[in-house]
């Protein structure tokens, strides 16, 4: 892969009408190819991000004719030939939409794929969708983790982009995912609210962590099966933070079996995991019929592992947590 490191002098970008709506880091991580998310992400919190000369948040929503500053920084220019996608994956990313209109694109992303390119990626799900497709307009709607499989929402319209990016702030689309445990959660049902805070580690890497200085979170719980070593478990964040699920479920003593990053000391003395086990497996949007994706193989395997174990009696409370 051939590339080479140059500093670049201030640089100014201008929003037009395709990124109406659009997240400023969203927006970062498409133009700013050789340079890392963990740096973006530095360089929004530190103000060497400016929109209309303030300071932003990631989060932050971008507007037609919004003037974007970006201070001096290094950067690596790569070859457009340094990341092809070959037909065996354009066509394996393809075959998994599940859904599609004139707006929306809605992909069963694989475990193990970033769902855009960054710092020792060179390119995700929606830089391959787009080489796939030749389609010139497609952005990631939301995201998910790496290792996380399943329901990614990508808009084809920035009026598409617009609404469902509203439509997720404003908690009005439910997303479930189905989840692999340690342990035998107690509860059938239970709300975990704990706030969560973001922080991160001397090499970039983010993590989280519950604190009373972090932001609302909630994520609704209901337990499907219970096994000797594991439980199944259906998780519906009722915000959205990053790695909610995971946390959570940590904060309760029963972290996701396959997490390398929480909980992996827990013991567990299950079926050995091929990977995460948590998938996105349905959505259900307003004026949508609802999307689903079925739990991947290597998860079912994992589960039917699980069941074949003999389990153990378990007192279950009827009462939900609330």
């Amino acid at each position: 892969m051939n590339s080479t490191q140059q500093w670049q002098n201030v640089t100014w970008f201008e929003v037009d009408e395709h990124q109406d709506g659009q997240r400023i880091d969203n927006f970062l991580f498409s133009r700013l190819k050789g340079v890392p998310k963990s740096r973006i992400y530095r360089l929004i919190r530190e103000g060497q991000v400016r929109v209309n000369k303030k300071r932003i948040k990631a989060e932050t929503k971008l507007a037609i004719g919004d003037q974007i500053r970006v201070a001096p920084i290094r950067y690596e220019i790569k070859e457009e030939t340094d990341a092809p996608v070959s037909d065996k994956v354009a066509q394996s990313l393809l075959s998994r939409i599940v859904y599609e209109d004139e707006g929306l694109m809605v992909v069963n992303k694989p475990s193990g794929i970033a769902v855009h390119g960054g710092s020792c990626v060179a390119y995700g799900l929606i830089e391959g969708l787009r080489a796939a497709s030749g389609k010139k307009y497609l952005e990631l709607i939301h995201r998910i983790d790496r290792d996380t499989s399943g329901l990614v929402m990508i808009s084809k319209k920035r009026s598409t982009l617009k609404l469902l990016q509203d439509l997720l702030r404003e908690h009005k689309i439910k997303k479930t995912y189905v989840a692999v445990v340690k342990g035998q959660v107690s509860l059938d049902k239970q709300l975990i609210n704990a706030p969560l805070l973001r922080y991160e580690l001397a090499n970039g890497e983010r993590r989280v962590c519950v604190s009373k200085d972090g932001k609302e979170s909630k994520t609704q719980w209901n337990v499907q099966e219970r096994f000797m070593h594991g439980t199944l478990v259906h998780a519906s964040p009722l915000s959205g933070r990053t790695h909610q699920i995971r946390v959570h479920g940590l904060s309760i003593g029963h972290p996701l079996i396959g997490d390398d990053k929480y909980g992996h000391e827990t013991t567990y003395k299950g079926p050995k995991p091929r990977r995460l086990c948590l998938h996105a497996m349905r959505l259900e949007i307003p004026g949508y019929a609802p999307i689903e994706a079925p739990m991947p193989e290597d998860m079912q395997s994992l589960v039917a592992q699980l069941r074949a174990q003999k389990a153990d009696k378990v007192v279950v409370s009827d009462k939900d947590d609330e």
